[in-house]
Formats: structure tokens, sequence, C-alpha cells
């Protein structure tokens, strides 16, 4: 039997590394598991919303080349919680932070 562990989703197309490891180093921070999967979408608002809705804990982040977005479930598609286009290394680490808390109910970063 394979069990996998509840994390936050990463869904991206083509991501910048540096984007999509700062992200990742905002959730180990927090000390929360997280997945990433390359998906054949380009849209950011699709990959956030697919990464929320198939998480298990309802978080999720998607990265589209250079632009990276924030989505919880229950949320309406394109209603992210945070999205940045070109964001730098504090802005990843905050949104890699945040989709953590909010999993954890803490407040954003």
């Amino acid at each position: 039997m394979i069990i996998k562990k509840p994390s936050i989703f990463i869904y991206t197309f083509h991501p910048d590394k540096e984007i999509l490891r700062e992200i990742c180093a905002g959730m180990e921070e927090e000390g929360v598991f997280y997945e990433i999967s390359e998906q054949t979408v380009s849209d950011l608002d699709e990959l956030s919303w697919l990464a929320a809705n198939d998480s298990m804990l309802g978080s999720g982040i998607g990265v589209s080349e250079t632009k990276a977005a924030l989505q919880m479930r229950g949320i309406k598609k394109g209603h992210n919680l945070e999205a940045y286009d070109r964001p730098d290394k504090a802005k990843c680490r905050k949104l890699g932070a945040n989709s953590a808390r909010a999993i954890k109910k803490q407040p954003f970063k």
C-alpha cells in the first residue's frame, strides 16, 4: 500500500528555476511538505486552481515560466490569493511560506 503525505501541490509549466527554488524554501521554512508536478497547461490561473483542488490540503501554487500564484480550494479560478510576474527572491519565499501558513491557519507574512 502506498500512502502519500498530505502536501501542497506546485503545478508548473517551464518554471524559472530560481523562482521555484525560493517558493519551495519558503514552504520548507514552515515545515510543510510539497510536491512539484510539470503540467502541459501554461495558464497561471489554471495551474494554481488545479493544484489547490488536487491537493489534499487545499492549497496550491502555480508557476508558469516567470509568473507564480497561490490559490486555495473553494476560491474561484482567477481569484488567486497572491500572484506575481517576475517576483524577487523575497516575494517567492513569502508566497511559499503563505501557502503553508494558510493550511496551518496562521497569519500571512
